[in-house]
């Protein structure tokens, strides 16, 4: 879900083309295993799958989209989540209810033959599970594709490590990067091309936020996005009722924040979750190093275990015209 504050970075986004992406992007890893999850499906919602009915649709993400950045020139490492902060026991638990209430609304559908509601609830039904972060973690390794494991939140991470130089910018669907201070976010690069959306089909283009560039338009600090952000909702608090992104503005422009929160929500101190934004646990133990794929790796892994055609694997290989051992963002530019 993420921060809930869309509605005020309409005029915040431009467009961006795949040239101008070239270098090193930290892509957050559980959004993009969602996207894929989502997205690439079967038209009655049903994941891909191979014959032992294991989930394999955030492996064909994985390949294909990774082929598909370096191709372009773009280095990914992949960004996992850590040990989430305990507020955020009850966006979980919520999730895992919604996801519980779509999984049945997807059989539902099914029954009744109504595929285009089918597929949407499925794909409102994705989740991660062991399996898919350990056999997408396996894959990344054999592909020659660096990853690492945050201390707490992927997103906070990836924007430690655009501020710190290691990477160009954020890979991500959702805006928690920008809260979490990151420089550039780069949405769509997940989803981007033609799919399908409300039962048309729909073309998506990369878009790019630049932080300091957001701030300028809105006329606000990095505190104080965070404080529209609480007001509106985050993954950590649920927000307060009646209060949206173009409202929370609002009142944090009239420097109201302290007092709407007193009034609304007087038992809710929003001092650790402000906390967590501007100090989030982050590490340094990290090396960003691009290997040329093991070809032979990959194809016993998605062709011997996960039934993936041999000739469509081997084509995507080809595309991995990977320069290995660069580890520094002057190497891309």
């Amino acid at each position: 879900m993420g921060v809930a504050i869309r509605d005020i970075l309409v005029d915040c986004k431009e467009p961006v083309s795949w040239d101008d992406l070239s270098g090193i992007a930290a892509v957050d890893a559980h959004n993009a295993l969602y996207q894929f999850l989502s997205i690439i499906r079967q038209p009655d919602g049903t994941p891909l799958m191979n014959d032992k009915g294991r989930i394999t649709s955030h492996l064909s993400g994985i390949l294909f989209r990774s082929a598909n950045f370096l191709e372009k020139g773009i280095r990914p490492v992949f960004v996992f989540d850590g040990t989430p902060p305990e507020f955020k026991q009850e966006t979980i638990n919520e999730r895992r209810k919604h996801r519980a209430m779509a999984d049945e609304a997807w059989k539902a559908a099914l029954q009744e033959g109504e595929l285009e509601e089918a597929y949407r609830q499925a794909s409102a039904s994705a989740r991660i599970d062991t399996h898919i972060l350990e056999s997408s973690r396996e894959l990344l390794g054999l592909l020659g594709i660096p990853w690492l494991e945050a201390p707490s939140e992927g997103e906070a991470q990836a924007a430690y490590m655009v501020q710190k130089g290691s990477v160009a910018y954020v890979v991500s669907q959702d805006y928690d990067s920008l809260l979490f201070g990151a420089p550039v976010l780069v949405r769509n690069l997940t989803v981007s091309g033609r799919r399908k959306a409300r039962g048309r089909t729909i073309t998506v283009n990369p878009e790019r936020i630049i932080l300091s560039s957001l701030l300028n338009h809105l006329g606000l600090t990095r505190e104080q996005l965070v404080e529209i952000g609480i007001l509106a909702g985050t993954d950590f608090n649920p927000g307060i009722r009646g209060i949206g992104a173009k409202k929370a503005l609002r009142i944090v422009q009239k420097g109201e924040f302290k007092s709407v929160i007193a009034e609304k929500q007087p038992d809710f101190d929003p001092t650790p979750i402000m906390d967590f934004f501007l100090n989030p646990p982050v590490t340094d133990d990290y090396t960003l190093e691009w290997r040329a794929p093991d070809i032979e790796g990959v194809v016993e892994m998605l062709c011997g275990l996960y039934d993936f055609s041999e000739e469509r694997v081997r084509g995507a290989l080809e595309r991995f015209a990977v320069k290995t051992t660069q580890k520094t963002l002057d190497s891309w530019f």
